[in-house]
């Protein structure tokens, strides 16, 4: 390992918000909102404020698989959250979700209506209303909770652990990289081993688990999250690669990722969804440019 320059903490730690990095202009050691805003409310029961980070992928996924199995009542409007520009900070969004974090949603079919937050509960809830993508067998529901709760536990190793480190922050620090480089490794590993015997996480069946999983490991296999596949040696896991691309074939997938995403090819934006003919619309634009 080569040398760092030591650094004492202070007795008290003390916020410097331009601290460097991405993203330290919106991160702050305090809650609460910072402007007011009121949130667009569209025509459906399901209001969703997102990004097309990996966590908001698993929630326009899941809905986008639920409209495909025949679910009607699960249409949606999608709105988008910049945050980069500080939108997760705003009232009506805090009033959803108190932590300021993507993705949010409103279910206005309840009454009162019910917020929802963080995404592995918005999957379960999903999940629970339209009885959909989580087993009915009590061994087989406990499996695919237990994968669910398995990405939710180690995706920060993954993303605020080497995906900071090694795309975001202001210095490289070595020991930094290969701490978490070894445990995203490890996990990796687990994944592989796991479906080296099983066609989904779950078992043979495709659930809210893989929905969870998929938009973080599979992306950083597919070297869409991070850019470190080679790094990472992601070609390496065998199975893991067959159940990335397997899924993201699907259809559902396909137009869950496009959802509120704002950045790369125009062809794979949809800034907002508020119907299903918005994907086609949005094709003919992109093919008029």
């Amino acid at each position: 390992m080569t040398e760092n320059t030591e650094y004492t903490p202070p007795k008290v730690w003390k916020w410097q918000s331009e601290n460097g990095g991405e993203f330290a202009k919106i991160n702050r050691p305090i809650a609460g909102a910072t402007h007011d805003k009121v949130l667009p409310i569209g025509q459906h029961p399901l209001q969703l404020y997102s990004l097309a980070t990996p966590n908001g992928v698993k929630v326009t996924t899941m809905l986008e698989e639920l409209l495909a199995l025949g679910h009607a009542d699960a249409e949606y409007d999608a709105y988008l959250i910049k945050i980069t520009e500080g939108d997760q900070f705003g009232s009506g969004f805090v009033d959803i979700n108190p932590n300021s974090k993507i993705p949010a949603l409103m279910d206005y079919s309840t009454t009162p209506p019910t917020r929802v937050f963080e995404s592995g509960s918005i999957l379960l809830y999903l999940a629970e209303k339209f009885n959909a993508f989580i087993p009915s067998d009590p061994a087989q529901r406990t499996e695919c909770l237990n994968w669910l709760f398995w990405q939710m536990g180690s995706a920060p190793y993954l993303g605020g652990g080497f995906g900071h480190f090694y795309s975001y922050a202001p210095v490289k620090i070595e020991y930094c990289i290969d701490r978490f480089t070894m445990e995203v490794k490890r996990q990796f590993d687990v994944l592989d081993r796991h479906l080296a015997d099983n066609e989904y996480l779950a078992g043979g069946e495709y659930t809210i688990a893989d929905m969870a999983v998929w938009p973080w490991y599979g992306g950083v296999v597919s070297n869409t999250v991070y850019g470190a596949a080679e790094f990472l040696e992601t070609h390496t896991y065998k199975n893991l690669n067959r159940w990335t691309e397997q899924i993201d074939k699907r259809k559902a997938v396909q137009r869950g990722k496009m959802v509120n995403r704002s950045w790369g090819e125009l062809s794979s934006q949809l800034h907002e969804r508020h119907d299903a003919s918005d994907f086609e619309l949005r094709t003919q634009d992109k093919l008029d440019i």
